[in-house]
């Protein structure tokens, strides 16, 4: 099995063929990776999908984009128009939002999230940041897609310490696989060339099931070539 693409790519590219042409797509704040992949959506096969942020700016053209944010004032160079994030909650609350790429900390296989603590709620053993945004936008969004650069038996567990939001998961995107949600729990959709069946059963907290085993495509030239000139700094390594 070909291991010369580096697992950044290929969550960027796996995540940015999600998008479809016309879907009003949202990322948050520390989301290097999902907003490059809306970017790289837009330059190569969905050209009218709508890059929605926090800033507010509405599909922007950002000349560089910065390190340390994916909400900073860049994604306000050349938008067509702002939509406020306050709007955008008020969007998804109505169902107008078509996909959400957001995160979390612990995740169980019925799609439970969560970004709140470590432990007891009363005595914590890591108190997190808490659901913020992602409350909202994960039961009420079309699609909501999460990802997360670790996948480990402390992440995907059997069942999560605290539920701060569930529902409406579409797919986890991890380093070594895709999940997707079926019929009320999360099941292996794909496996990336650089992983194997094992290594996801191994760091994986609950049983592994699966009707096929599928390999996650490969970036594409193009994609790759466009990743270079969108991304230069590479900022989408930036969790590796």
């Amino acid at each position: 099995m070909e291991k010369d693409n580096r697992i950044c790519d290929i969550m960027v590219c796996a995540m940015a063929r999600m998008i479809q042409d016309g879907d009003k797509v949202f990322h948050g704040v520390s989301s290097h990776m999902p907003m490059i992949s809306v970017l790289l959506a837009k330059e190569l096969h969905a050209p009218h999908a709508v890059h929605l942020n926090i800033p507010g700016g509405v599909d922007p053209s950002p000349r560089k984009l910065k390190k340390y944010t994916s909400a900073g004032s860049e994604l306000l160079e050349g938008a067509r128009s702002c939509f406020p994030l306050m709007e955008v909650f008020d969007l998804s609350m109505r169902g107008g939002l078509d996909m959400a790429f957001l995160s979390g900390v612990q995740f169980d296989n019925r799609g439970n999230v969560n970004a709140s603590v470590i432990g007891s709620y009363q005595k914590p053993k890591v108190r997190l940041p808490g659901g913020a945004g992602s409350s909202v936008l994960i039961p009420t969004a079309k699609r909501a897609v999460i990802w997360r650069t670790k996948h480990d038996k402390r992440t995907f567990v059997n069942q999560v310490d605290f539920i701060t939001t569930k529902g409406n998961v579409d797919r986890i995107v991890t380093p070594l696989c895709i999940f997707k949600m079926e019929n009320g729990e999360l099941v292996l959709d794909t496996i990336h060339e650089t992983s194997t069946l094992k290594e996801v059963q191994d760091n994986t907290g609950f049983p592994v099931k699966y009707s096929r085993i599928a390999i996650t495509p490969s970036p594409t030239k193009t994609e790759l070539s466009v990743l270079k000139r969108i991304d230069p700094g590479d900022f989408r390594n930036i969790e590796f």
